[in-house]
């Protein structure tokens, strides 16, 4: 029998969810279950995600938030059929490490992505680089995005950046509303490399840099790089797995 560990967000849906599974299975404590079962949106599962990040558990996400890209669709019916039979899939995160205008040196993951965001009314004056390589010398803009293909979907998509198929061992990194020059659209790269952002004039232009939700504010250099030596092991309903939602999102006609 598989350990299994049931953990919710507090809004009622998720607890009315939690209240109906553990009627139906048997569960242990988080020391020794195998399985996490994640009721809640996108945030509340990139939140247990990192929790657990040093431990080699699965995560079987169910939504009861707004989108919830991440999760899985919740049935009475189904749900329990549905977990025995999912599909497993492997991610690694983004790890982020900054250093702020003293000197000070702060790590966190993200899984999603890391945002480099513009701190006061004036815009960002950023260089970055790949690996050894220039991308850019001098982007004037709101800020910048380093996505996974993992998020490429979410923030990165609405900043009009690539959505990056699981298996393709990129990185986006997209401008957010860039001004020079204007017509930059950002670049993928490998993830093998680590990506550095420098602002140009910490003085007069502040930035923050933000690894999924969490903030580090006054960052003077931003170093970013796939930590491959953790894996996050998602599971999916066979019918909708992460790769077929982000097949979806290529081919989807926005309406307005």
């Amino acid at each position: 029998m598989i350990k299994v560990l049931i953990i919710s967000d507090t809004n009622k849906k998720s607890l009315k969810i939690k209240s109906f599974l553990l009627k139906k299975i048997r569960t242990i404590s988080s020391f020794k279950s195998k399985l996490v079962i994640v009721i809640g949106g996108d945030g509340f599962m990139l939140q247990t995600l990192k929790k657990y990040k040093d431990s080699s558990k699965s995560f079987y996400g169910i939504n009861s938030g707004n989108y919830g890209f991440l999760m899985n669709k919740f049935s009475s019916k189904n749900t329990i059929k549905n977990l025995s039979k999912a599909k497993m899939i492997n991610i690694s995160p983004l790890e982020m490490t900054v250093i702020n205008n003293d000197g000070l040196i702060k790590k966190s993951l993200a899984i999603n992505e890391v945002s480099i965001l513009r701190q006061s009314r004036q815009a960002a004056s950023l260089s970055i680089k790949s690996g050894s390589r220039q991308i850019i010398q001098k982007l004037i803009s709101d800020g910048v995005l380093v996505s996974t293909p993992a998020g490429s979907t979410a923030y990165n998509l609405s900043v009009h950046g690539p959505i990056l198929s699981l298996n393709s061992k990129k990185l986006s990194i997209a401008p957010i509303s860039a001004f020079r020059p204007r017509r930059w659209m950002g670049k993928i790269v490998s993830d093998k490399l680590t990506i550095v952002i420098k602002n140009l004039n910490p003085l007069k232009r502040p930035i923050s840099a933000v690894a999924d939700n969490r903030e580090v504010r006054n960052a003077n250099t931003i170093s970013i790089k796939t930590n491959k030596k953790i894996k996050f092991n998602l599971l999916y309903d066979r019918n909708r797995s992460l790769q077929k939602k982000i097949k979806i999102e290529q081919i989807r006609k926005e309406t307005i």
